[in-house]
């Protein structure tokens, strides 16, 4: 038996009302879309989604993990060994990126389900993510959204693995070319009539048949859809009620890519009880629909609802624009390599993974990991602690106006964490509402971007209400 065994997710809590852009000013309760800061990419909030699903569960137990996403940064390097990294997982992990499609989320997401059932791996953690970006008051910036899911797979599942469909199509109705920033459609009536629609629907059913199931069978359906009213026919063809269709988000949370279809699903095995037949189906180059029965309670985690929950508009539409990299800069940027391959590799081990030392004599931790123990002045006797999933509390502040941030001043802040102090900058919150003894977790973010690469620390943010 194959299935998910827990699940995580993470949405930002940066919003941008979709009235800004039309130059009207934000009501509460508008549409908005959920859009990542200017310190936040595909890696750090596939990064964050991990950080949840993983929640009491050992990291040594988990032999692969698969990254699906169409932004993800870098061409020629991989995103899941760097996410590997940041989640101190073991070294002989196998990792594995999934782009080029829409469908990379629900693919990787097979070929865990697969590699598992055929006993090759015991544990993997399957990660979708993407921050995809609509031309400016274009026609995509209102339905895009950014955000992050993770699955693992497992032979002793919640949610049991039951079939899949997929269908395959040559369309060019939505498409990035290399190099490019913004990501391009054709016009809605022809992608939404010969794309979509039959695609969707020849893989729900396609799926229904294998299963011997009908539509009233299942309890929810997780369906991709490019917009809010696309879903409708192909949901009324196949015989789905409202009831059982698990709620798009459109005007709260947006449509993710490659992790859409996913973090509905998610969203759906929230509130998943013992017995529910699932659909999760994903769009894009054809269509995939699996089918999934819940044999017992999912794991409680933050999840997509707790993420939504938690939300901060942003002030202006120009704001967005400056956090996003879209407005007029007065010097261009750099030509110059970046951060030293050799430094990063030297300190891969604090700056990704953040790994403080552990004195082996006294036991007490330092970071970064210095040769002589501040304490006890024992020389080159350290053992690994990871800091990344425990929590501290701030110390002292100050605000930096000359750090770039999109909403000045960046926050630097001196934590106390397992008796270990830890300057960092801090994220999700704004002046006002810092305070001493503030508690705070980490989160995995963009320090800065340097020729041509973005350069990755973890930050402190407030610790809000836990599940």
């Amino acid at each position: 038996m194959t299935g998910i065994a827990a699940h995580g997710a993470y949405v930002p809590i940066t919003r941008l009302p979709l009235s800004l852009a039309a130059g009207r000013p934000a009501k509460e309760g508008a549409p908005e879309r959920a859009v990542a800061d200017y310190d936040e990419d595909a890696v750090t909030m596939a990064v964050t989604a991990a950080v949840d699903c993983l929640t009491g569960i050992a990291r040594e137990s988990v032999d692969a993990v698969y990254f699906a996403s169409t932004t993800y940064p870098l061409r020629e390097k991989q995103g899941a060994a760097l996410i590997a990294k940041a989640l101190d997982l073991r070294r002989d992990v196998l990792t594995q990126d999934h782009s080029g499609s829409l469908r990379a989320g629900t693919a990787a997401l097979e070929s865990a389900l697969h590699a598992v059932t055929a006993g090759a791996l015991r544990s993997v953690l399957v990660l979708a993510s993407d921050c995809r970006l609509g031309a400016p008051r274009g026609a995509l910036e209102a339905k895009l959204g950014d955000g992050a899911v993770a699955l693992l797979v497992t032979a002793d599942p919640c949610a049991r693995f039951e079939a899949s469909h997929a269908v395959a199509d040559e369309l060019q109705d939505v498409w990035r070319i290399e190099g490019e920033s913004f990501t391009h459609t054709w016009e809605d009536r022809f992608a939404i009539q010969e794309g979509y629609t039959p695609n969707a629907i020849a893989a729900v059913r396609g799926l229904l048949e294998k299963t011997g199931r009908n539509a009233e069978d299942f309890a929810k359906i997780a369906l991709y859809t490019p917009d809010e009213r696309s879903a409708g026919p192909v949901l009324r063809k196949l015989g789905f009620k409202d009831q059982q269709v698990q709620s798009p988000l459109f005007g709260v949370l947006g449509n993710t890519g490659a992790a859409f279809a996913l973090m509905l699903f998610a969203h759906a095995l929230e509130s998943a009880q013992p017995g529910d037949q699932l659909i999760v189906a994903s769009y894009g180059d054809g269509a995939h629909a699996l089918a999934f029965e819940v044999v017992r309670p999912m794991p409680r985690r933050r999840g997509v609802s707790w993420h939504l929950a938690r939300r901060r508009a942003v002030g202006s539409y120009d704001t967005y624009l400056r956090a996003r990299g879209l407005d007029p800069k007065e010097w261009a940027s750099g030509a110059d390599l970046g951060l030293s391959a050799t430094i990063r590799f030297r300190e891969r081990d604090a700056d990704i993974a953040f790994l403080a030392g552990r004195c082996t004599s006294c036991g007490q931790l330092h970071f970064p990991k210095p040769r002589v123990c501040g304490k006890c002045f024992a020389k080159d006797g350290w053992e690994p602690h990871r800091l990344s999933d425990r929590h501290g509390k701030l110390l002292a502040y100050t605000f930096d106006y000359f750090f770039p941030a999109s909403e000045p001043p960046t926050i630097m802040v001196m934590t106390e964490v397992d008796g270990c102090r830890v300057q960092v900058q801090m994220t999700n919150t704004r002046p006002a509402d810092v305070a001493l003894e503030q508690p705070v977790e980490y989160v995995f973010r963009k320090i800065h971007e340097a020729g041509g690469k973005p350069n990755y620390f973890w930050k402190a943010s407030p610790l809000v209400g836990e599940v």
